[in-house]
């Protein structure tokens, strides 16, 4: 029969071994955040096509396209979408964007004033944006994709005078999440150059 105290010193080299294989696992990855940035339009108007102040809302999204943490799907499977762990946005998605659409109507003069709820002025027109998708795309060419519904309406009298939703699918230079992130970017200068020139008629 094995003596307790064999038994015991069994139990502390068993624990030890597995103490030391604990340590030598490998360490959670660092958290690593990412912001968009759009690109000065490359085009200014000579004179703001809207006359007079126009208020960008706080764009919406749903689920996890809202969320900080950065979305992905696999090729051929669009309907799944999943998150990573370690890789997020710098702020939610809905102000990220929100903020890069109001520098770039500001830089593009498209009103005599461009302006957020936040700063509590009176406006005259009222531009409103859907995030229906923002997101990575893995697989042999890997891809970056961004939906925005975007819409402009008079407040005084509720009139919408501009309607439409925009789709980009951006191949991006590599795997990487930074590599899709630059992507988005380009599907984001893209987006909102197309906008200027539907809304301006331009």
């Amino acid at each position: 029969m094995r003596s307790p105290m064999r038994a015991l010193a069994f139990i502390a080299v068993l624990g030890g071994v597995l103490g030391l294989g604990a340590c030598a696992q490998d360490p959670a990855p660092e958290d690593a955040y990412y912001r968009l940035r759009a690109a000065a339009p490359a085009r200014v108007l000579a004179t703001p096509y809207l006359p007079g102040t126009l208020e960008v809302e706080k764009f919406v999204a749903d689920g996890l396209t809202a969320g900080r943490p950065i979305s992905y799907s696999e090729a051929g499977m669009p309907h799944q979408v999943k998150e990573y762990h370690y890789h997020f946005w710098t702020q939610p998605p809905t102000i990220m964007v929100r903020d890069e659409m109001v520098a770039f109507l500001r830089a593009a003069k498209v009103a005599k004033a461009v302006v957020t709820p936040e700063m509590r002025v009176g406006a005259d027109y009222e531009l409103t944006g859907r995030i229906l998708r923002l997101e990575k795309i893995n697989g042999a060419q890997p891809r970056a994709a961004l939906d925005l519904e975007l819409a402009v309406t008079e407040i005084a009298t509720q009139r919408l005078l501009f309607l439409n939703t925009y789709h980009q699918e951006v191949a991006a230079g590599g795997d990487t999440v930074a590599a899709a992130v630059a992507a988005l970017d380009d599907g984001l200068n893209a987006t909102f150059t197309r906008f200027l020139a539907d809304l301006t008629g331009q």
